[in-house]
């Protein structure tokens, strides 16, 4: 899996040309996937495929499992009979450049709404197995999903520890009663989960068909107001009401000066443990059958993670706990064999941490836009790259675009970059990429922000601010043949 080296681009579905209002996986996935087979690129990494909440952020999920139904294609809707030409006729206004989530989502919740009812009334008896299939197979999370779902939306989109307490702390009796009363809007919720993942499945075939690898992406913590946290309490640090005893953070950092307090449940370590980790071991493997390789966020974490109690505002005053070290990997191995699993070590990182990745056999990863400190040699910096078990990026979804990030560069670290490259700038993006893709790393991702030239007006993501962000789009002009041909001439010049 880490044994050859290879180049791709990073790009999330949410951002492809489509008239909806929002990428999806229809023709601007399968035309995205069509550049990456002329540009000779042999991986495509986007970021984590849930179902996405407050902020929009996908790394705030409502579950761990489940697929973002935002991203099923209208168009395949109609391919499948599900949508007419008239559904489709008076689509609204939306900015190509950008997702307006407030208006998007309650259009295409109707238009999703419209196909499933199509479906109930039209469906002939083998598609309708179809769907049934895929919920038996899938019912070990499907279920739970499904009624948190529907019982989220019955009380007027409340997190789940808000519900009247019988719901919030899953009375048996309760649930039965909500599952008869819900059964439509939990039909409903199945439905666009078979649709999602068909409609993945099918984009997925076609990128390994024209030799491109997915590389997915799954963040280490889940979100509080998750079916995850909802199912299954005694895996979290939560107290008897269901809040959090102590919630996830970063320290201060090169993002912010008070750390991040992303306000994640923290786990119940010693409940996975006894179990063997076998949540675990199906998240990943889950996640590993919707995509070849798969990044895990905050990596670190699995030696120590960062404590905040709950109800502090900000990340300071926090402190380091032991996570599950090596038992969680071999558990993991033991279950599925070798681990195609890149290791996101960036931020506070010990030697502890980097034996932790080095004895799983993992690669690390290393961010161009934090090596070009004057005089610090920093282990970002190519020459640095002992071991090519190693992933490089120009930046990543949480950093600013290439060219953004140079032109607020203070001067002694914009010319310490200019000499160790030999360049003068002019071109910094492609400057950057050219360094990657030259470097011994056995991989290098490129954000296709960066490929295309874009500005901080394109960033994906500003750490630390939850509102706002995630809305990058670009339209179908913006996919150059010409970018294309300058990777294909980088690609073969280093052998990717």
């Amino acid at each position: 899996m880490f044994d050859k080296r290879a180049s791709g681009v990073l790009v999330h579905p949410t951002s492809f040309p489509s008239p909806y209002g929002i990428g999806d996986l229809g023709a601007g996935a399968y035309a995205f996937v069509d550049f990456l087979k002329n540009a000779q690129q042999k991986l495509w990494q986007v970021l984590p495929l849930g179902p996405t909440g407050f902020g929009d952020s996908p790394y705030q999920s409502f579950s761990s499992f489940a697929g973002n139904h935002y991203l099923i294609s209208p168009d395949e809707l109609k391919e499948q009979g599900w949508l007419a030409d008239d559904d489709l006729a008076n689509i609204p206004s939306h900015d190509p450049r950008r997702i307006d989530f407030g208006s998007v989502i309650g259009y295409k919740m109707g238009l999703l709404r419209k196909a499933f009812d199509n479906f109930k009334s039209g469906a002939t008896h083998a598609q309708k197995t179809r769907v049934a299939k895929f919920c038996n197979k899938n019912k070990d999370w499907l279920e739970d999903y499904a009624l948190f779902v529907a019982l989220k939306d019955d009380f007027g989109g409340q997190e789940w520890f808000r519900w009247p307490a019988e719901f919030a702390h899953r009375d048996e009796k309760a649930l039965e009663q909500a599952r008869k009363k819900l059964a439509d809007a939990i039909d409903f919720c199945k439905f666009l989960q078979y649709e999602f993942f068909r409609q993945w499945g099918n984009i997925k075939a076609y990128a390994n068909k024209a030799g491109v690898q997915i590389i997915g992406d799954i963040p280490i913590f889940v979100a509080h107001d998750s079916a995850d946290c909802w199912a299954n309490p005694g895996l979290f640090q939560l107290n008897k009401k269901g809040q959090p005893k102590a919630v996830a953070g970063v320290p201060p950092d090169y993002f912010s000066e008070t750390g991040q307090l992303w306000g994640n449940p923290l786990y119940n370590w010693d409940a996975h443990k006894k179990s063997d980790y076998a949540w675990w071991c199906k998240r990943i493997a889950a996640v590993l059958s919707m995509v070849d390789i798969v990044r895990i966020d905050h990596f670190r974490g699995f030696e120590s993670y960062w404590a905040v109690p709950f109800g502090e505002t900000t990340a300071i005053g926090g402190k380091w706990v032991k996570g599950p070290g090596r038992a969680l990997f071999t558990a993991l191995k033991n279950k599925l064999g070798n681990l195609p699993i890149i290791a996101e070590d960036l931020g506070v990182i010990t030697e502890k941490v980097d034996a932790l990745r080095i004895g799983a056999g993992l690669p690390g990863m290393r961010v161009l836009q934090f090596a070009f400190t004057p005089g610090a040699n920093s282990n970002y910096l190519p020459h640095n790259y002992g071991d090519c078990l190693t992933v490089v990026y120009t930046g990543t979804h949480d950093n600013d675009t290439t060219v953004g990030w140079y032109e607020t560069l203070p001067e002694a670290e914009r010319d310490y970059l200019r000499r160790y490259i030999n360049v003068n700038g002019d071109d910094i993006a492609w400057d950057l990429i050219r360094l990657g893709l030259s470097s011994n790393a056995i991989f290098a991702i490129t954000p296709i922000q960066d490929i295309m030239g874009l500005s901080s007006a394109d960033r994906m993501n500003m750490p630390g601010d939850s509102m706002g962000w995630w809305s990058f789009r670009y339209t179908p002009d913006m996919l150059k043949e010409d970018y294309a041909n300058r990777l294909v001439y980088l690609t073969r010049l280093f052998c990717r």
